[in-house]
């Protein structure tokens, strides 16, 4: 019911009304409930916006194993949105909701390995879950494993596997990726070199900024 009224399906929208139902759920143990009341703390929807309030029912909901709670009480912990920030327990939310296949959640473990928040810096680690995002289509994950065969870091350096990961980043329209594989056709790194597609994907780039 809270939903029909977050979506206004069969009933006129009304964030308030969605936010009155789905407190009622929560309170009863719903986990999605539970998850959704956190995230109109979080964004203000329906109730003035409240951080505390969205990590308490996030809190509930992540304990329940709910995937897409424990990646916004990591992303709390990680911001010190609503809790004091603590990159341990960011990850530790990060890496629950990771191991459930959440690409969001897998990037954001990746970057604390990557920059040894709440974990050991570990690049074959932060390697790992970054390629899991990118096989999920994760645009960011695509370029900062495309980033990582470029440079050779936790994986041995590859310029092809970093074209091909730049690219399937630059399609979905990442800037990074498009300006870096204009770098790539220009030098030739990884694809022949090819002066027209370089300015194609140096335009792609220049159009966003």
């Amino acid at each position: 019911l809270g939903t029909c009224y977050y979506n206004g399906e069969g009933v006129t929208q009304d964030n308030a009304e969605a936010v009155k139902w789905y407190r009622k759920a929560a309170e009863k143990g719903n986990a999605d409930a539970q998850y959704y009341l956190g995230y109109c703390y979080e964004y203000g929807v329906g109730v003035p916006q409240d951080y505390t309030e969205a990590v308490k029912w996030y809190r509930k909901a992540a304990e329940q194993g709910d995937a897409y709670a424990q990646y916004n009480l990591g992303n709390g912990y990680y911001k010190g949105e609503g809790v004091p920030q603590n990159y341990a327990e960011a990850a530790k939310w990060y890496r629950k909701a990771a191991e459930q296949g959440h690409a969001s959640a897998q990037y954001n473990l990746g970057v604390c390995y990557d920059n040894g928040r709440g974990v050991p810096r570990d690049f074959t680690e932060a390697v790992k879950w970054w390629r899991k995002a990118a096989e999920q289509g994760y645009a960011k994950a695509q370029y900062n494993l495309g980033w990582c065969y470029y440079n050779g870091r936790g994986v041995p350096q590859n310029y092809t596997e970093a074209t091909k990961w730049y690219r399937k980043a630059a399609e979905q329209g990442d800037v990074d990726a498009q300006f870096s594989l204009g770098v790539f056709y220009k030098k030739g790194q990884g694809v022949p070199k090819d002066y027209t597609e370089a300015a194609k994907w140096y335009r792609k780039a220049a159009e966003q900024g």
